[in-house]
């Protein structure tokens, strides 16, 4: 989701509640701590620079079981980030404390924001060598071979 994005759909909330990937939420008394841009700027395995822009929020909880954040008040920040930063209306990645700091994309289903899955990819698949197209066997093909290392008496394990 791209920042004018959310802006948006801020416009028609009443409440700000962001949904895990997991299905939980984050609690209700969350802050936003960071609104920016980062810019990253480097060279894949392939040998090609790249650069990425993205928003960057951090939501962060604190025992302030009290304080919501209003949806007015996420645009009056993203407002003054705009203004004093000048940021771009780019893809927006949310940090979220969890084992150590989770960095997700966000999307939105109507009711309530949701923090999703970012993996990490090869860039240059076309020069590493990996193979990315499945292999295709047929079952009939596969043979039940009894003489494999799992075999109890093959003196592997």
């Amino acid at each position: 989701m791209k920042l004018s994005e959310l802006k948006n759909k801020l416009a028609n909330l009443t409440e700000l509640n962001f949904q895990l990937p997991n299905g939980t939420y984050v609690p209700k008394h969350f802050h936003v701590t960071e609104v920016g841009q980062v810019n990253k700027h480097f060279i894949d395995c392939g040998g090609i620079v790249r650069r990425e822009k993205a928003i960057n929020f951090q939501l962060w909880e604190a025992g302030d079981f009290d304080h919501r954040l209003a949806p007015k008040k996420l645009v009056d920040i993203i407002a003054l980030s705009e203004k004093i930063l000048a940021i771009e209306d780019a893809e927006i990645e949310v940090e979220y404390q969890s084992d150590t700091i989770g960095k997700y994309g966000l999307d939105f289903n109507g009711k309530d924001f949701m923090l999703t899955q970012k993996l990490t990819a090869c860039l240059a698949l076309d020069q590493c060598g990996i193979n990315t197209e499945k292999q295709k066997v047929k079952l009939s093909d596969l043979q039940n071979n009894n003489s494999s290392c799992c075999d109890p008496n093959s003196k592997c394990c």
